[in-house]
């Protein structure tokens, strides 16, 4: 099932960023390269509100963002509400992220892993669906924190 993917990176995984994009245009996914365009240095929140934005205004279903260590992007990408964004390392946890979290964004640690294992991420990710049930509640509360009584 093709895809509208969003991916963006700071400099650190840029390498990273441009074979998995290459990678998933060659499965027939359609890809939204946020950037970066080369290896000079750029600060990893602009790429993850990108990213976040993105999702926010429907142009992509699905991101990939991706720093040294994943985390910094990925906590850009979550101030969006519109993103639920799941810092993975192997695909265990990039399924359970899908079924449990609906999660529609993954974000990747270009310095902690490699691009095999990556892409191992990437494809659970794609393949997994939310569980939904009793997980709805729960994920709802996440772009919502308003509504939990805690």
């Amino acid at each position: 099932m093709s895809r509208r993917i969003a991916i963006a990176s700071d400099h650190a995984a840029f390498v990273m960023k441009s074979e998995l994009a290459e990678w998933l245009r060659g499965a027939g996914h359609e890809v939204l390269d946020l950037g970066p365009a080369n290896t000079d240095s750029v600060d990893y929140p602009d790429y993850g509100y990108a990213l976040g934005r993105a999702i926010e205004r429907g142009e992509a279903e699905t991101g990939i963002a991706l720093c040294g260590s994943g985390i910094g992007i990925s906590i850009a990408v979550n101030r969006n509400p519109a993103a639920r964004c799941a810092l993975v390392a192997e695909p265990l946890s990039a399924s359970l992220a899908r079924e449990h979290n609906d999660a529609n964004v993954i974000a990747l640690g270009a310095r902690l892993i490699g691009t095999e294992m990556a892409k191992a991420c990437v494809t659970a990710f794609l393949e997994t669906d939310f569980l939904g049930d009793r997980h709805v509640r729960r994920v709802e509360k996440l772009s919502h924190p308003e509504r939990s009584p805690a």
